[in-house]
């Protein structure tokens, strides 16, 4: 009986650290933390992982009440949430370009209400359903199911990844969310600027129009037949700011 149990808590040890690095992913990044992504899912999702990887791998047997087992549960729990969050500033990106068009559009208060962004803008919900399609349509998630075991390879259950080079990355890659946002948001903004700017010319020439009663249909029109021209560029930037996320979990890894 006590060989069965010492067996069962080498079997637990076994499986807690990767487990522990894989919920946290899973649990903070942008795609699989959504409402459709049930919890059930995620523990379904992790279970598996976790198996598989037991498999191929030796795992280090340390106990998680000592002062070692601690600093490790908060470890492999910092390096599976700096993986996910790296995914959330590209979605946070694309949620971005959206305000800026509904701002440009005039749809900044129509709203939905969305568990994992808040009070976000229609067209933003739109442009975040269109990244997830996007997303699972390159392969996305089988890349970083991939960059996640791989990461047991590169950053081996026991070694640390918080470091100062770390750090300037991800402060570095924040500039990525306002950057996407702008090249994802340009064709639509920069067209309902001359739009604007052409409302403009019509309401100095006949003051006696009325602005809200021409301008703002004119400006929500063009906004939805300028959005409708540009998906295939926004769906070709969204891909390539998933290119960039991919690119940048990688070399966190390897540099961090």
């Amino acid at each position: 009986m006590n060989v069965d149990m010492l067996n069962l808590v080498d079997k637990f040890y076994a499986l807690l650290w990767p487990m522990l690095r894989i919920s946290a992913f899973l649990m903070f990044s942008s795609i699989f933390s959504i409402r459709a992504v049930s919890l059930r899912i995620r523990v379904t999702l992790s279970l598996v992982l976790t198996f598989f990887l037991s498999m191929q791998m030796d795992i280090p047997r340390i106990d998680p009440v000592t002062a070692q087992g601690l600093k490790e549960i908060f470890n492999q729990i910092f390096i599976g949430f700096s993986m996910a969050m790296i995914m959330q500033l590209a979605t946070a990106g694309i949620v971005i370009a959206g305000q800026a068009v509904s701002g440009s559009m005039g749809l900044s208060m129509a709203t939905m209400i969305d568990p994992s962004l808040g009070s976000v803008p229609v067209v933003s919900q739109f442009f975040n359903i269109l990244g997830t399609l996007v997303f699972l349509s390159i392969g996305g998630h089988l890349i970083v199911f991939g960059l996640l075991l791989e990461s047991f390879t590169l950053f081996p259950i026991g070694k640390t990844l918080m470091s100062q080079d770390l750090l300037g990355k991800m402060t570095a890659w924040g500039s990525m969310m306002f950057l996407s946002a702008l090249l994802i948001s340009l064709p639509v903004v920069i067209t309902l600027l001359f739009v604007n700017i052409g409302v403009g010319f019509i309401t100095r020439a006949a003051p006696s129009l009325n602005i809200f009663s021409v301008g703002l249909p004119a400006i929500l029109i063009a906004g939805f037949v300028v959005l409708w021209l540009a998906i295939p560029s926004i769906v070709n930037r969204i891909s390539w700011l998933w290119v960039q996320t991919f690119g940048q979990m990688r070399g966190m890894l390897l540099g961090g």
